[in-house]
């Protein structure tokens, strides 16, 4: 019987090897081909098999990357909102089916009493989206100054609209944006305190949190792009301001962190396993839209399998967060230099070379 175990061990290790291997090609080929710079994080039941490093964190200063290193996160910021928001549902202190004015009176907007909180959390509220629909507005909105939160939503998020709320997927950070301010506003405090609370500080995720413009961060990553004729894709301009992502998109993190997160997550560890069930749940007609997440079924050669992503991406940075349920496997990739279209082929490489023949 011991000789039978420790051939299972030595099979399953093998298998386990060859596996990481092949993904190591993968990232190795992406690095000299493409020039990806950032990390690639790789989970197999929590637990970490593969967390590789690729270039600079900073090239002014020739930085590399490391364990320490803390990467913008941008829209992965969303789930953290998602998560708080149904944290507050599984509590009996907000209905995702009542409007926007139930929480949130002052609110000016259309939307007040016709979009719900679901249709916040699926990017289906119906507004005209103004905060990130043009270059010259994202210029105006998140570039120029350090915006009081009620004078952004006011003056970028209180349109009319446009669509009937729950009828048509429209990406924004407004949505996400007025979710935060819902928090701040049933729990009497600013939504960074909540976060703390709530999130980075039970499950000690230590090098996570809220970026602010006149903030030191240390080991924060620096922003690139090598496609100089895009300029929101350059090396961040001194004059974003990215207090004014807020709820939607402000956040650092590291990939041991977000793991971290994700474990948290799909473990019910921070939500109901009922809760969990209701935020994979695709909301229908609205493009693979759950909550805070996209769900759809994926196949990766003969694997067919349930795939949960969210992505983020600003200023030179980019990420893509990938969980399986059904395979508990977990892929994290953080890059100061891609942008996410790559990002999203990078994950189907890594990924079928992972359960590839």
């Amino acid at each position: 019987m011991k000789d039978i175990l420790i051939g299972v061990f030595i099979l399953t290790f093998s298998l386990s090897y060859s596996q990481i291997k092949k993904v190591e090609v993968v990232i190795d080929s992406s690095v000299k081909k493409d020039n990806f710079n950032g990390a690639v994080l790789l989970a197999q039941n929590g637990k970490t098999e593969l967390l590789s490093y690729k270039g600079l964190a900073d090239r002014h200063y020739n930085i590399n990357f490391s364990d320490d290193t803390r990467f913008h996160i941008f829209s992965l910021t969303k789930t953290f909102t998602a998560v708080l928001i149904l944290q507050l549902y599984e509590r009996g202190k907000i209905d995702l089916d009542a409007t926007i004015s139930t929480y949130y009176p002052e609110y000016k907007g259309e939307a007040s009493q016709k979009a719900t909180i679901k249709n916040l959390l699926t990017y289906s509220s119906g507004r005209e989206n103004k905060d990130i629909s043009t270059p010259e507005l994202i210029h105006q909105a998140y570039d120029n100054t350090i915006w009081n939160l009620d004078d952004f939503i006011n003056t970028y998020l209180s349109e009319k609209l446009i669509d009937k709320p729950g009828t048509k997927f429209s990406y924004n950070n407004g949505d996400y944006i007025l979710l935060g301010k819902i928090i701040e506003k049933i729990y009497k405090k600013s939504f960074e305190e909540v976060l703390k609370e709530e999130i980075l500080i039970p499950l000690k995720m230590q090098n996570t949190g809220m970026l602010h413009h006149n903030d030191i961060i240390k080991n924060i990553d620096d922003g690139y792009s090598a496609d100089e004729s895009d300029p929101f894709l350059v090396h961040t301009p001194t004059n974003t301001y990215i207090d004014n992502f807020y709820s939607a998109g402000a956040m650092y993190s590291t990939p041991k962190d977000m793991l971290i997160f994700d474990q948290a997550i799909f473990n019910n560890i921070l939500l109901k396993k009922s809760t969990l069930d209701l935020m994979l749940t695709p909301s229908k007609n609205l493009e693979d839209t759950a909550l805070g997440f996209w769900v759809y079924p994926k196949s990766f050669g003969k694997i067919s399998t349930l795939f949960v992503e969210r992505q983020g991406e600003g200023y030179g940075h980019s990420a893509n967060w990938v969980h399986l349920p059904e395979k508990k496997l977990t892929l994290i990739i953080l890059s100061n230099t891609k942008d996410i279209k790559y990002l999203n082929k990078m994950r189907e490489r890594v990924i079928s070379a992972y359960y590839g023949p």
